[in-house]
């Protein structure tokens, strides 16, 4: 198979033939630690990608299986001041909002720790695929801080109350909880980890590129539209989508494998 290496500071990228994207943390300790240069790199990673219209699907993952991404660097916010600090929470909500408009489906996977900051880069993905043996937290206010900028997903993902309980108490949950909350969508034993997320990243490869990237577009709209508006606005959207081809491709397929099935 055709694949593609692209290297970024603190990021390696590898686009397949059927246009899977996989964007691995890198040089980031062994907890995949977010400081400002990583974050930088991924920011970087993450603008090339965007230009990319063969990529159908992206994939982030840290280095190794001991964790997503165990936070941001703690080391370095403990010298920050009021100004350095919303420097440093602005990169990190910019990092985010790469990945939550990014113009296609993006898996996050997450074989062990997940806090923090990771939590909240997790949170910016479409979906969460976990091994049973994570942890998730949101720790900040044990270390001084509140949980911010992507933080503010969670009460219309988890609901109020769990929100309430990550942010306030600091606590831990295990994949089981995360699951069970809808947190992450899925959570499989360590070895199934990356069959499932390949599996999941292949479905997307094989779906309309334009009527995917179509229905990411909606999906990022309709969160700050009245239920009756997003109605109205998708009008517009389901016609346009019979400009690109794909209705007429995926449907006469679906069509003729109905005929040979009935014949």
């Amino acid at each position: 198979m055709n694949i593609t290496n692209l290297s970024f500071p603190h990021a390696a990228v590898q686009i397949d033939a059927a246009g899977i994207a996989t964007l691995t943390m890198q040089d980031a300790g062994v907890l995949n630690i977010l400081g400002t240069p990583v974050i930088d790199g991924l920011r970087q990673a993450l603008a090339h990608l965007r230009d990319d219209d063969s990529v159908r699907v992206l994939v982030l993952r840290g280095s190794g299986d001991r964790a997503f991404v165990a936070g941001a660097d703690i080391a370095e916010m403990a010298a920050l001041n009021e100004a350095s600090a919303q420097r440093f929470i602005s990169n990190l909500r910019d990092l985010c909002n790469a990945v939550r408009h990014f113009p296609v489906p993006v898996i996050a996977r997450i074989p062990g720790w997940c806090l923090g900051g990771g939590l909240e880069f997790a949170l910016a993905c479409d979906l969460r695929i976990c091994s049973d043996e994570a942890q998730f937290g949101m720790p900040e206010v044990k270390v001084g801080i509140p949980s911010v900028i992507h933080a503010a997903l969670m009460p219309r993902l988890i609901g109020a109350a769990n929100s309430a309980w990550l942010l306030l108490t600091g606590e831990l949950i295990d994949a089981r909880r995360a699951q069970d909350w809808g947190l992450v969508n899925a959570a499989v034993p360590p070895a199934q980890l990356d069959d499932a997320v390949n599996k999941l990243a292949q479905g997307f490869a094989a779906l309309g590129p334009a009527a995917l990237r179509q229905q990411k577009t909606l999906l990022r709209r309709w969160e700050t539209m009245s239920v009756d508006d997003a109605i109205e606005d998708s009008v517009a959207e389901f016609g346009a989508a019979f400009n690109t081809g794909e209705p007429q491709k995926f449907m006469n397929d679906f069509l003729a494998s109905k005929r040979r099935k009935q014949g």
